[in-house]
């Protein structure tokens, strides 16, 4: 008799993202075509193969909001999954400044993923739904912060 293996499951998913404090106004985007959901996030995405991380995030926030900047620290690192499906993500944030251009409603997303993208103070971050909650905490803070398995909200 052979052994049981386990099913075959996706790979973890590995994201990078942007912690962007402009005029102390965090950037968010909402990562939902067509407006179909309210949950902002940080700018970035999906890590592609033999490119680094900060090159990686550099491509995503340029492609999601059309701005060019710089990489620095890490600040976060934030697991989210999905009890139900065998969906995981590591998102590794990373503090980062605006080195050229400005948020314009009229930007294309060349993916069409981000409909919206917008900066926000700390206070109007506490009318919205974002994710991870621990966005505010680390943006306005210092230091490195990890989430473990945050539940991946449904829309």
């Amino acid at each position: 008799m052979a052994p049981l293996r386990p099913p075959k499951s996706r790979p973890l998913r590995l994201a990078a993202r942007a912690i962007i404090l402009h005029e102390d106004r965090l950037l968010l985007v909402n990562a939902y075509p067509d407006h179909k959901g309210d949950l902002w996030c940080a700018p970035g995405g999906g890590v592609e193969k033999h490119s680094s991380l900060a090159d990686n995030l550099i491509r995503e926030v340029y492609e999601e909001c059309g701005l060019t900047i710089s990489v620095d620290a890490p600040c976060l690192i934030n697991e989210f999954h999905d009890e139900d499906s065998d969906f995981h993500q590591v998102d590794l944030f990373f503090r980062c400044s605006i080195t050229g251009g400005t948020l314009d409603d009229s930007w294309q997303d060349p993916e069409h993923v981000v409909s919206k993208r917008h900066f926000f103070s700390r206070t109007e971050l506490e009318q919205l739904s974002f994710r991870p909650l621990s966005l505010p905490d680390v943006a306005w803070g210092n230091g490195v912060h990890y989430d473990a398995l945050e539940p991946l909200l449904k829309f």
